[in-house]
């Protein structure tokens, strides 16, 4: 089941969401570009994970490079989200949304809570999860299937503990 936040998504935006959540890893980058969204990888201070932002080329997500990979593509996921259900968040602000490693921007709880979970149907989605645990995992959870699903998905395997809590 997606994830509330689905259903407040264009129709444009689902769209290109479905283009990309049946296979995995989802490709975060390919999202980015139909959307619009340039991506760029920078040195960020220690603390901040990503932050997404109107300049005048478009807008624009930065990556904290020294973050280790699956934790960038969440990031990634998670500021698109922004991008997706916050976009007036993001142009009220000269700074746009910044979050830091708990991904907390100042931005009002639910809104960090909205974007998290929209990420995390973004790299993980939900038919995919579900369709693997049930052919090659027997539904069954352990560490080693944690382990898996987590390198499969290219996701931490924190994220994806938290993701399969939600299964049970």
């Amino acid at each position: 089941m997606k994830p509330k936040e689905w259903n407040r998504l264009s129709q444009e935006h689902r769209e290109i969401l479905e283009k990309y959540l049946s296979e995995y890893p989802v490709k975060v980058g390919q999202i980015a570009k139909e959307l619009n969204v340039k991506i760029k990888v920078s040195g960020m201070p220690t603390g901040i994970s990503g932050q997404i932002k109107n300049e005048e080329s478009g807008y624009i997500i930065r990556v904290n490079r020294y973050e280790a990979r699956e934790r960038q593509r969440f990031t990634i996921a998670h500021e698109l989200a922004h991008f997706m259900l916050h976009k007036k968040l993001i142009d009220i602000s000269a700074e746009g949304i910044t979050d830091n490693v708990l991904y907390r921007s100042g931005a009002p709880e639910n809104t960090e809570y909205e974007a998290n979970r929209l990420a995390a149907e973004i790299v993980m989605p939900t038919s995919q999860i579900e369709e693997t645990l049930r052919e090659n995992f027997n539904k069954t959870v352990t560490e080693e299937t944690i382990e898996n699903l987590a390198e499969r998905f290219q996701v931490s395997k924190a994220a994806m503990e938290i993701r399969l809590s939600n299964f049970s």
